[in-house]
C-alpha cells in the first residue's frame, strides 16, 4: 500500500489528506477545534511576518528614516548604500538557506 502511495500524483494525494481531514472534522463534531486552530494560525501567521519584518529591520529603518525625514546631499548615498547592503545581505542569506550541499 505503501508504494501506491508514494507513485500517485502529488496533488491528488494532498486533496485525498485533505477530504480525509474534513471527514474526521465532520465526523466527530470538532468544528470548534477547528475555529480554535484557525485562530491560533492567524496569530501564528502575524507572528512570521513580525519575525520577517525583524529579519529585515535594516532595510525597513532605512526606508522609515528615509520616508520620515527625507535625506539631503551624503544621506541620499548612505539611504542608497544602507539599501543595497541589505539587498545583498538578504540574497546571501537567502542563498545560503537553499544550498543543498
Amino acid at each position: 500500500m505503501r508504494g501506491y502511495f508514494s507513485r500517485m500524483n502529488s496533488t491528488l494525494r494532498g486533496f485525498l489528506i485533505i477530504v480525509a481531514i474534513a471527514a474526521v472534522i465532520v465526523a466527530l463534531r470538532l468544528e470548534a477545534t477547528l475555529v480554535a486552530l484557525l485562530l491560533i494560525a492567524r496569530i501564528a501567521f502575524l507572528l512570521a511576518i513580525a519575525f520577517f519584518i525583524f529579519l529585515m529591520w535594516r532595510a525597513v529603518a532605512d526606508l522609515g528614516v528615509n520616508w520620515y525625514g527625507g535625506a539631503h546631499g551624503l544621506q541620499v548615498l548612505a539611504f542608497v548604500g544602507v539599501l543595497a547592503l541589505s539587498g545583498v545581505a538578504m540574497w546571501r542569506t537567502w542563498r545560503d538557506q537553499h544550498r543543498y550541499v
